[in-house]
Formats: structure tokens, sequence, C-alpha cells
């Protein structure tokens, strides 16, 4: 008989797994998942349309972690599979100990198992943590790349929060795409950089159709990994970013320290604002777990779009990334640097304002501390993110996230946006790796 599984997740690589491992696999029946970091993606199912052989109309049940053991006992579950990423070794250690102690086996899917091969050459960015520098690293190896005459083609960890069914396969060449599939936050934050740049990007659910499909008009896939996942693509050259902000951590997380062994190419970010013990902390882990990989040291600097000058001397409300602060478990952030460099008189404490889903999110990440994590990943957290802005009192907004949030957000009060990109620090460099990886 078919074995009975519970996929525990976030809206993303579990559903990749399912998709590439489980469907229409007869060892196996996948009886529900559970989902957890993203607010509001449990109630839902997966849709029958993407399930396979042998489910009914109502597809597979998306359930809260929360229920994990009672659901092991309800749905008489065999064997719990986690699939979700950015979480430290002892967090999935926990987990095991719960699915075995409720009766199941615990299972951990390999990257080579769940990796799909491309008939292009494909280069994969990735992290051993979420806020590393992933996104300014994917435009550096595109930028190289286009340079060299190549078509790219972006294909993006998945972000699925609303109608599965609408988002099996996403294609995004312009910003009025991203309002066409209703992109929250997170979403632009991902694709707006790359169609800006005249990049078509690929993202949805099911990754086997969304490489068929990108295959059509590319010369190079470039993979743009989420959180610290693994590639879903095998790549010909595969790209690790590192942050000594956080050193210790790309030993200490999962899969981070899977990407961080099977790395070609790690990318110690972050270099300018970092201590040299911390740098050199990632390149002795280097040398004890993946001696043979490459090293690339860089920075990304800050700008600003506006006078920084503003900045000094007022009261800042400074916006960062919603991940980076949240499952991230980062303190700063690009906004934080630039508000301290240019001598802002306070960082006001956005916590006395906050409302609705913004609240839960502090409820639930304290650790943020006097930062507000642009969180967006649905009209009312949106609508609750604009309140908070407008209700805190402060001189100023210092916009951190990657994207320009006054596009999305009516803010009432003067703003500065943070602008940064990766910049080699010496040799080698992007350039050099993709030519060294016979990629261009």
């Amino acid at each position: 008989m078919a074995r009975r599984v519970l996929i525990i997740g976030a809206a993303g690589r579990d559903f990749h797994d399912l998709n590439v491992y489980y469907r229409n696999n007869a060892d196996y029946k996948v009886v529900g998942f559970t989902a957890a970091q993203i607010p509001d993606i449990d109630g839902r199912a997966y849709p029958k349309v993407l399930c396979g052989e042998g489910y009914d109309d109502a597809g597979i049940p998306i359930y809260a972690e929360e229920e994990l053991e009672k659901l092991i006992v309800e749905l008489k579950v065999e064997e719990a599979v986690f699939s979700y990423s950015d979480v430290p070794h002892e967090t999935v250690m926990h987990l095991a100990s719960r699915v075995i102690a409720a009766g199941a086996n615990f299972t951990l899917l390999g990257g080579e198992p769940t990796m799909i091969k491309s008939n292009k050459p494909v280069v994969s960015v990735c992290a051993v943590r979420t806020g590393c520098g992933k996104s300014q690293t994917t435009r550096k190896v595109i930028e190289e790349l286009q340079a060299a005459g190549k078509k790219v083609v972006a294909i993006r960890h998945p972000m699925p929060y609303g109608d599965l069914t609408e988002q099996i396969c996403q294609r995004f060449a312009t910003v009025e795409d991203l309002k066409k599939h209703k992109c929250t936050i997170e979403e632009m934050e991902e694709y707006e950089p790359h169609v800006t740049k005249g990049v078509v990007i690929y993202a949805g659910v099911d990754y086997a159709k969304i490489l068929e499909e990108a295959e059509k008009e590319a010369d190079v896939i470039v993979w743009d990994g989420g959180n610290n996942d693994l590639p879903f693509y095998k790549p010909d050259l595969n790209i690790v970013v590192a942050d000594p902000l956080r050193a210790g951590d790309e030993v200490g997380y999962h899969p981070g320290e899977a990407n961080f062994r099977m790395a070609d190419v790690v990318v110690i970010n972050k270099i300018d604002s970092a201590y040299p013990e911390d740098v050199d902390m990632i390149r002795e882990h280097l040398r004890i777990v993946n001696k043979n990989a490459t090293v690339i040291e860089a920075a990304s600097p800050i700008t600003a779009d506006t006078d920084p000058e503003a900045i000094t001397d007022k009261k800042v409300l400074v916006i960062e990334d919603g991940p980076t602060l949240t499952h991230g478990n980062m303190d700063i952030g690009a906004g934080t640097v630039l508000a301290n460099k240019y001598g802002a008189a306070e960082l006001v404490d956005p916590r006395p304002w906050v409302v609705g889903k913004i609240a839960e999110t502090f409820e639930i990440y304290p650790e943020v501390g006097a930062l507000l994590p642009a969180m967006g990943y649905g009209d009312e957290q949106v609508k609750d993110l604009e309140t908070t802005i407008n209700a805190v009192e402060c001189d100023l907004v210092v916009i951190g996230t990657p994207i320009d949030l006054r596009r999305i957000v009516d803010i009432k009060k003067p703003c500065v946006r943070v602008m940064y990109d990766l910049q080699e620090i010496g040799t080698p460099d992007i350039k050099k790796v993709l030519i060294d990886g016979k990629i261009i």
C-alpha cells in the first residue's frame, strides 16, 4: 500500500517536492500539507489539477503547523517530510522529535532528487540565509551574461500565496504584469528589479512547466533562489552568498549549510561592514567543508534616491525588507545603515502605532525591535502597513526595501529610498567565474 505522507512546508518548496517526487508515484499518498512562516496560507487546498492521479476534487488540504501531532494521528501519517527553509538545525530536529514522538518517520529529501535538469545552461544564485544579498548578486550575474550577448531568463523561487490554479506558471515582463498577477509586496520586491531592466522572470507552482516555457526564450537560465533554499534546477554553476554579519550561520542553518557545501562559488558579501574575524570564520568553514569553492569578496554599497543629508538630525522611521527582519533574524538592514551613516537624530520605534496584521507580525517576531518590516502578503496587511506608517510620529521615512514602496503604499511623509548593488572587491569576480564555468 502507498505510504501516507504529510509535507511540512511554507507554500514553496513543499509544493515543488510533491510535484517532482511524490506526484504520480504509486508508492506514496500525500494526505496533507502544513504551513508556517507566511501568514494566512493555511486553510487552503493544493488543487486537484496539480495533484496527479489518485486525488479527489478537494485536492490536498493545507493545515497549520501547530496541528502537527494531531494530524499525524488523525490522518494516519507514516512519513512527515520537512520542506521549508531558513531554520536553525536545532529547529529542524525539534520538529523531527515531534514527528517521531507522534508515531511517524521524519524525512528530508535530498537536493539531487528534487532538481530538474534543463536543456539550457543554468546559473543558480542561492544563499546561506535570507538577506545575504542574493538579489544584487543575481542582478550582477544577469548584467554580465547580457554583456556577453546572452538572452537571459530568470526563474524565481516560488511565492504562491494566492489562487494556486492561477499561479501554476507566471511570466513577468513588465510592471503591468505584476498588477495583472496581483503580486504581493514580497513578490514585487523580487520580480520588479528584473522587469525594470528588461529581463523576463518566471515563477509559480509547477516548476517543470515553468522551465519548459522559459527554455523557449532563453540562452541561459538564472535561478533566483529564495530564503536559503536549494535550487529547483540542476545548476551548471552554483553561486551561494554568505553573510559575515551572521558568521557561523553558514554551518548552523538548514538548508543553507547544504548550499554552502555544494557551492561552486561562494560570494562573501558585506565585506565593507563586517569584522575581519567574521570574514575569516566563513573562510575557515569553507576550508573545512568545501575547500574547492571559489571565493568572491564583495560589498553592497548603499546610495539614496535623493539628497541623503535630509536624514541628518531627523527623527526617522526605517522600513526594511520584511522576510530579512522576520525569519531572516537580521536586526539591521540597508535603511538602518543609511540612517546611521547620515546622522539621524533618532530611529523611531513604530510599535506604539502598529495595527492589525502588522501588530501580529511583531507578536510573532518580537526580535524585530524598533524597525518596521515591509510586510504585504495580502491586501489587509498592506492596508495595515500604510496605516502604521502614516500614524508614526516622525520627520522622515527611510525606505530600505528592494522596490519603491511608495508605488504600493500611500506614504504621507517625506521619504528617502535606499539603493544598493553588488560590488566585487578584487578578483576573482562574477565575470571570471562565468567564464571559468563555460557559461560565457
